[in-house]
């Protein structure tokens, strides 16, 4: 029995099978029992019992004798004999009786029966205490009427003994035991209830219905789902009282003829049985108006069946194998409602059902869908492939329609036609117009219209009762001028990722404004201008202006808002928050990341805020606050680069319960910051949650070595199992690994064993679970690494590789996972119309949720590839942030941002605006992975823009880009018995190859080089020279000069190549004395695609004013930009554009403070010297060159400068 649970958990190892069964935390997964359980008491409804003296009767002739008292339900059980409760046992029923105190007698109580000619007994208690207890407990039971006995979940075989002695249960659940057929007490002991109503036998696995239950005729309900039942015996007619009868989740092919004689019969439940047909019994069943046949295997459903059963209603096909509906000529008039969700449809033609109110035909494959409007109420057909939507008859009482997530490019003609509509969703369509009559429907309050090609909105020159407007995703540019004057109850309207300029303003002479409480203009293109135009909105709770082109925001125009309550102007410009952000009384939730704030904004006095985040921002200091705001529960302040707290503000501000700030920022922080070839940034935001049940794990140096380490945990509505997988399967990954050297194996392995760990707290509760484990390849390839992915439940990761999306895991879920489907409609278990397994999670893979195995594995998908230098990114997210953001669109909108964790922030900021009201989370983890795998931290050079502005400035699209990466770049161990001189000739022959583009400039920012095992520091005294050739040229002019501006250096000629000593990948000298500064060029080759980095470089030559000067230029961002290749001159190429490109410095002026210093005379061992078979390609370069410069003198070149 251990060994088929573990398999089916996933462990296919005879060996470790052995080992897994050993350990005792096992029992909280599975558990083995004989006989009764263990707490009898509980199982028999013992209330209260021990000895007393008791005597029976009223008078007192009888005798007080020593008895065993028993309070049982509703029951008082008197044994004949002491301590016995074997012998023969007194019972007295009290409900409807009554209990008294004994005056005569201290501690004494009367119990009498409402029963005639029940006897009386009085019980004398010893003590006062037990008096009370007993008075309490007894006044409750005598107050009853009904009598319910809830034993489910209870492990019982058979129905405890006392439970027979209360004859006055009419309810009685036994759910989910392992009650015997055959004993002497199993079920077949039930038919002595003999005012049993209500009967739950569910989940027992009986494998036959027990005949005897037929014998109960006063049965009205009866459940005998999920037990194997195969088929009903014709006994079943006998229980003529039954109203109810749930059969779902069992084996049934057919029902039998004596059915129909239940004619009291009006709810019948075969939901997730084997029928493939309708039953012809549901003809008799005059009674039943649903037909619930959910989850079974019907593939074809001919109305004309249905013609003879005119009580049936309503009817349940979802989740069947159907693939056509049959129609009839006749047409239908008794069907009312049908759902046909999640079967394999292609067309659905419904015309001869003239009273369908409603229809669910969502998750199937439909391309056409035609009805007969005359009765249509609501009509629900997302998620299909319709191109085309008829309806016969104009329905006129259509209220609701949904046909979201299709292919439709126009808005069918009949919908403008539906007067009393009331909701349209039509996002996530094709639509390149919108009627001006769809919005002109005279009850139309909500209209959905996201993701669509729109590029105009029409106006209504009426007023109309629309109230929420949602049109994010498409491509308008403006609003229609008069939208707030028509459209006077709007108090929801969602514009985010559109194009807009412009915001409509009312019109003239009115003065009333608007009743708009939500606002999201997120990831447009609306500037300072257009801010004013808010103050309209006086009423709004909600505004978000992410990701715009703010510089300012007027404090008058914020001030006019005092109703705000949550603020989000994040992406922006902005230098500052107005100070009348103080007089926002009602804000709780203040939103500005990745701007250049520099002060902090006054909102240490406001009453009501809770959040705060001003990440990725140019705070340098905070004032100290007398005190917090009360209520104050999350601040942000990570990324701030230039953030110092001293020790009385950060007392202050640890108090704050989620303080989130860099440890750099932290008084006496240790500025050493370790490097690795990747680096991540992390968000979380609890939404419109009171918690967040999101966790995530981020370890760059897993295993004490270059190798790294990313998870995100979701529990959906709990936060105990994902922290607990955040602080335990990181150990358990480790302790894998080192016993296994299949990625697989050891993936797979740590997500049983994390699965098991979880203990008591993942018997009821589950997490999805997401792992992301960079390592190194096979031993014999130890330079390179590789990737491996597992994930079981609804989180998603994704890799960018070459700038397009990737996504490495799956999402298991009941819409999403067809596989997993199937498999859990084979074990009969119950998925609710909201698609949850058996009503609990939508997730049909997990960690934890034990008592739902096997329905729920927690075998984790697991997907492994080796990483290359074209995979830019990893993001890791939630389920909320894919089902707002797009994949593709995720990609596309952080791919240029230099910093990951601003990157991350965006993510969650588009996913809120979008609409997300949950808990979302990513985590961007930026990839630096170099052909062989060099840790060396690879520094982008900062360089002049032609307009004289630095690089930093220059290729700031937003403000994300100004905040220094948290981390920089470190590789694997590299054989270090490689000599740098073998790496520099590479490197120059290589170099010698290509056509040189690139020029540097001579006055460079500079920080100091991290090395690796590969290349490390090398000593003075064992410094290596080797000759490095490269073309220097002008060709491309990027060190902040015009091609007129050609500043040549002593001794060198334009286009000559000269051989300069450079000391490959070594980082400055530890001297007392510092060295001056150099430069090389590093070049990564894949293949045939070589992508290059600029490295700075120390020379041989040591200048103590050079350095001097060095140190007074201010500091500037050293990681490199994330997902481009960053120029000189700011502008910022693709990653593609570069590919079999090399860049190699053009020449720079002598100065001491440049790179290096080139001889103002060619030394003798400095000559160059050209091969003869290189001859003809050299002086072809060299006329190139010329020819190029003289182009340049002529023409003023444009550089591509990233906004």
């Amino acid at each position: 029995m251990i060994y088929k649970y573990l398999s089916d958990l996933g462990f296919r190892d005879t060996t470790r099978i052995q080992e897994e069964a050993a350990h005792s935390d096992l029992s909280c997964m599975i558990r083995f029992y004989n006989e009764k359980p263990s707490s009898l008491e509980q199982s028999d409804r013992i209330l209260l019992s021990g000895v007393y003296n008791v005597r029976k009767g009223k008078t007192q002739l009888h005798k007080w004798a020593e008895r065993m008292v028993v309070l049982c339900g509703t029951s008082l059980i008197v044994s004949s004999v002491k301590d016995c409760q074997t012998g023969k046992m007194h019972i007295l029923s009290l409900v409807g009786g009554k209990v008294e105190e004994v005056k005569r007698r201290p501690h004494c109580l009367a119990f009498y029966s409402a029963e005639a000619q029940a006897s009386t007994y009085h019980v004398s208690f010893d003590s006062a205490a037990e008096y009370q207890r007993w008075l309490r407990q007894a006044t409750k039971v005598v107050s009853q009427r009904l009598s319910t006995v809830d034993l489910s979940c209870q492990s019982l075989e058979e129905i405890p003994e006392h439970l027979f002695y209360c004859r006055d249960i009419t309810n009685l659940n036994l759910r989910h035991n392992f009650l015997q057929l055959h004993s002497e007490a199993g079920v077949t002991s039930l038919c002595r209830f003999s005012q049993l109503k209500v009967l739950n036998l569910s989940q027992n696995k009986l494998g036959d219905f027990p005949q005897e239950l037929c014998e109960i005729t006063t049965l009205t309900e009866l459940n005998v789902s999920c037990n194997g039942l195969t088929l009903l015996p014709p006994q079943i007619g006998q229980m003529l009282s039954l109203q109810t009868l749930n059969l779902d989740g069992n084996y049934l092919t057919s029902l039998p003829d004596e059915l129909g004689c239940l004619q009291q019969l009006s709810n019948l439940s075969l939901s997730f049985n084997n029928l493939n047909h309708v039953p012809p019994v549901f003809e008799k069943l005059c009674s039943v108006d649903k037909l619930y046949m959910a989850g079974n295997r019907m593939e074809s459903l001919n109305l004309q069946t249905l013609n003879n059963m005119t009580h049936v209603k309503s009817i349940d096909l979802r989740m069947n194998d159907l693939t056509q509906v049959i129609g009839t000529l006749e047409g239908d008039d008794n069907i009312i409602q049908l759902d046909v969700r999640d079967n394999q449809l292609t067309t659905l033609d419904l015309r001869c059902l003239r009273n369908l109110e409603q229809l669910h035909c969502e998750r199937n494959h439909l391309k056409e869908l035609s009805l007969c409007g005359f009765s249509l109420r609501a009509v629900y057909a997302s998620a299909n492939r319709l191109s085309v939507v008829n309806a016969y008859m104009t329905p006129s009482q259509l209220v609701s329609l949904d046909l979201s997530r299709n292919c439709l490019i126009s808005v069918p003609d009949w919908v403008c036609e539906a007067k009393k509509l009331e909701a349209l969703d039509l996002s996530w369509n094709l639509l390149t117009e919108l009627p001006l009559r769809v919005m002109g429907c005279p009850k139309l309050r909500q209209l959905l219209l996201g993701h669509n090609q729109l590029r105009n909105l029409p106006c209504p020159t009426d007023c109309i009762l629309l109230e929420s407007l949602n049109i994010q995703h498409n491509q308008l540019r403006h609003l229609p001028d008069f939208l707030f004057s028509v459209a006077l109850n709007l108090r929801f309207l969602n514009v985010s990722a559109n194009a807009l300029e412009s915001l409509p303003s009312m019109c003239s002479g009115e003065e009333n404004g608007t009743r708009l409480q939500v606002l999201y203009l997120t990831n447009n293109q609306l500037t300072d201008q257009y801010v004013p135009f808010l103050t309209i909105h006086a009423n709004l709770r909600i505004l978000h202006m992410a990701y715009n082109q703010l510089e300012t925001f007027p404090a008058s125009k914020l001030n006019k808002l005092e109703l705000l309550e949550e603020l989000n102007l994040s992406g922006n410009r902005l230098k500052s928050i107005p100070s009348t952000v103080s007089n926002l009384k009602h804000l709780h939730t203040l939103i500005a990341h990745s701007n250049c704030i520099s002060v902090f904004p006054e909102i240490f006095h406001l009453p009501h805020i809770q959040l705060v985040d001003l990440s990725c921002n140019n705070l340098m200091e905070i004032p100290a606050p007398d005190t917090l705001p009360p209520a104050l529960q999350e601040m942000d302040l990570k990324g701030n680069s230039d953030l110092v707290l001293d020790h009385q503000l950060h007392d202050i501000l640890s108090h704050i319960p989620n303080l989130k700030i860099d440890s750099k920022s932290l008084p006496n922080a240790e500025m050493t910051v370790p490097s690795f070839p990747w680096n991540y940034g992390l968000a979380e935001m609890s939404g419109q949650r009171n918690k967040l049940c999101v966790s995530s794990l981020a370890v760059s140096d897993f295993a004490e070595g270059v190798e790294a380490l990313f998870g995100m945990f979701d529990g959906d509505k709990n936060e105990e199992v994902p922290r607990l997988l955040q602080c335990t399967m990181g150990d358990v990954l480790l302790e894998e690994v080192q016993q296994s050297n299949c990625d697989r194996t050891f993936m797979c392995h740590t997500f049983l064993v994390s699965h098991r760990k979880l203990g008591t707290a993942g018997q009821k509760l589950g997490s999805s679970a997401l792992l992301c484990y960079i390592g190194h390849t096979a031993p014999e390839h130890s330079n390179n690494f590789s990737l491996t992915v597992a994930n079981v439940g609804t989180s998603q990761m994704v890799l960018c590789r070459n700038g397009q999306p990737l996504v490495l895991s799956r999402m298991f879920s009941i819409e999403h996972c067809r596989e997993d489907l199937l498999r859990i409609k084979e074990q009969k278990a119950i998925i609710t119309e909201d698609n949850k397994v058996n009503g609990v999670t939508c997730c049909t893979r997990m960690l934890g949720c034990t008592y739902l195995h096997p329905c729920v594995l927690p075998e984790p998908h697991i997907t492994k590839l080796p990483l290359t230098v074209q995979d830019e990114m990893l993001i890791l997210g939630n389920k909320a942030l894919w089902e707002y953001v797009p994949v593709a669109e995720a990609v596309q909108a952080i791919r240029h941002l230099p910093d990951p964790l601003s990157a991350a922030k965006r993510l969650c900021t588009l996913a809120q605006s979008y609409g997300c009201p949950d808990n979302v989370a990513a985590l961007v983890v930026c990839l630096n992975i170099g052909e062989d795998t060099c840790t060396c931290e690879m520094h982008t050079l900062t360089l002049p823009s032609p307009s004289g502005l630095t690089s930093t400035g220059a290729t700031k699209e937003s403000p994300d880009s100004v905040t220094p990466s948290s981390s920089s770049g470190i590789a694997s161990e590299f054989s270090s018995e490689m000599s740098v001189s073998e790496v520099s000739s590479e490197v120059g022959s290589t170099a010698s190859d290509e056509h040189a583009v690139t020029g540097l400039d001579g006055s460079l920012i500079l920080r100091p080089d991290r090395r690796c095992s590969l290349h490390p520091v090398p000593s003075a005294s064992t410094f290596q020279r080797q000759p490095s050739c490269a073309t220097f040229s002008s060709n491309q002019s990027e060190n902040g000069l015009d091609s007129d501006d050609d500043l040549q250096a002593e001794g060198l000629n334009t286009g000559s190549r000269v051989e300069v000593e450079v000391d490959i990948h070594c980082s400055r000298q530890h001297s007392p004395e510092p060295s001056a500064l150099g430069m090389f060029q590093g070049l990564e080759e894949d293949c045939s695609e070589i992508s290059v980095q600029i490295l700075q470089q120390n020379t041989i030559n040591h200048n103590p004013s050079s350095s001097q000067e060095k140190d007074d230029l201010p500091s500037s961002s050293s990681g490199p930009s994330l997902y481009r290749k960053k120029h000189s001159n700011g502008s910022v190429v693709p990653l593609e554009e570069i590919l079999n490109l090399i860049e190699v410095a053009s020449d720079a002026p002598k100065k001491k403070t440049g790179y290096f210093s080139a001889p103002s005379q060619l030394e003798p061992e400095d000559h160059f010297i050209v091969p003869p078979h290189l001859e003809n390609e050299v002086r072809q370069q060299l006329n190139d060159l010329e020819s190029g410069a003289e182009d340049r003198a002529s023409t003023h070149e444009e550089f591509d400068t990233a906004l």
